[in-house]
């Protein structure tokens, strides 16, 4: 694969010799020509886990302190009183009788989908349309509450869903360049410190296995393990 000649001044400015704290990896990145239009940072944690058992599945969600830098459309689904709170909360979008027909004839335009409860028997008829893009609500993730507000507050303020894949990956967005290091490092610690928070009791040994992070348009950094610790 041949890359383009940012990337490969970007390349040449990483020693694959060694790993970098978490600030001298933003700062690295920091220092790597940037595209024409602001990369989303992401980092991509390997974990000592077999997702395949149920004791070792890593999955939820976090609010990064200085957000993704990503405009969130937010859709409430629920009817009553709590219409009110969504909207008065900051939700975009707010109802049932009008989503849930646009939903089933395939309208997906929002990025998150908050509920309450008493919605979830309709939804769960949507979820061959909903599922494959991730936006069934999910009481795990805080995504089916009767607490709307904080719900559409988070979601709005920069909460990121993380879910460890089939290899044991943690993949999540740091924010965007134009934060800066000082940021970046700030919501990648506040990551860091929930993966170990809810680092599965089944897990022997070594953890963390590996940490990257880059830009959309940069080559990878590696991050030494001790550094989410």
């Amino acid at each position: 694969m041949k890359h383009g000649k940012s990337y490969r001044t970007g390349h040449g400015l990483i020693d694959r010799n060694r790993t970098y704290s978490v600030d001298e990896a933003f700062a690295l990145l920091e220092s790597m020509p940037k595209s024409k239009f602001d990369e989303t940072v992401d980092v991509a944690v390997r974990l000592n886990v077999n997702p395949r058992h149920a004791d070792q599945m890593v999955r939820g969600t976090v609010v990064l302190p200085n957000g993704t830098g990503k405009t969130v459309r937010v859709l409430v689904i629920t009817r009553g009183p709590k219409e009110k709170e969504a909207a008065d909360a900051g939700a975009d979008m707010v109802g049932a009788d009008e989503y849930l027909p646009k939903i089933k004839d395939g309208w997906t335009d929002v990025d998150v989908i908050i509920a309450t409860p008493d919605m979830m028997g309709e939804l769960g008829k949507l979820g061959r349309i909903l599922g494959p893009r991730g936006l069934m609500p999910n009481p795990k993730v805080g995504t089916v509450t009767m607490d709307i507000a904080k719900a559409v507050r988070e979601a709005k303020a920069g909460r990121i869903e993380y879910r460890v894949d089939k290899a044991g990956i943690v993949h999540a967005p740091l924010g965007k360049r134009s934060f800066g290091p000082v940021k970046l490092a700030e919501n990648a610690r506040m990551l860091f410190h929930e993966l170990q928070r809810v680092r599965p009791s089944a897990v022997k040994g070594v953890y963390v296995k590996s940490v990257f992070l880059s830009g959309t348009m940069t080559p990878s950094i590696r991050v030494e393990q001790s550094s989410i610790g």
